[in-house]
């Protein structure tokens, strides 16, 4: 069987989120798994990192590749970024659950189109929608 290498990397920095959310591992981590999962992608572990004495970081991995987070709740800032591999993962909804979970008041956001020759970078459409 001969598998696609294309893929598709969704990278957002966020400003202007809530310190205590930026500041919980324990709570990214809850929520990255439910992104990941939003999307279709299939979590093969998580680690997860709480810094002192504030931040932390989260990484999701993914049988298609990863999501991860890189908080600076003293700053307001996070760094998300989603990499999937394939056509059936949308990396997009994982990022896109992830704003409405942070809620950040600024984002600024590349997508990657890559496996295909020299990589292509293109302005995704960001919705930050409301959980239900």
């Amino acid at each position: 069987m001969e598998y696609s290498t294309f893929g598709r990397h969704v990278a957002v920095d966020t400003w202007g989120v809530d310190f205590d959310l930026l500041n919980s591992a324990e709570f990214l981590q809850s929520h990255m798994v439910e992104a990941a999962e939003a999307c279709g992608a299939t979590v093969l572990s998580v680690q997860a990192k709480q810094f002192d004495p504030q931040g932390a970081t989260v990484l999701v991995l993914l049988s298609e590749s990863h999501l991860s987070i890189h908080t600076y709740p003293e700053r307001g800032f996070a760094a998300l970024d989603c990499y999937t591999c394939g056509e059936t993962v949308d990396p997009q909804l994982a990022i896109d659950y992830m704003l409405a979970v942070l809620k950040p008041k600024a984002t600024y956001a590349k997508k990657l189109v890559r496996g295909m020759g020299e990589l292509q970078v293109e302005e995704p459409q960001m919705k930050q929608t409301e959980l239900v």
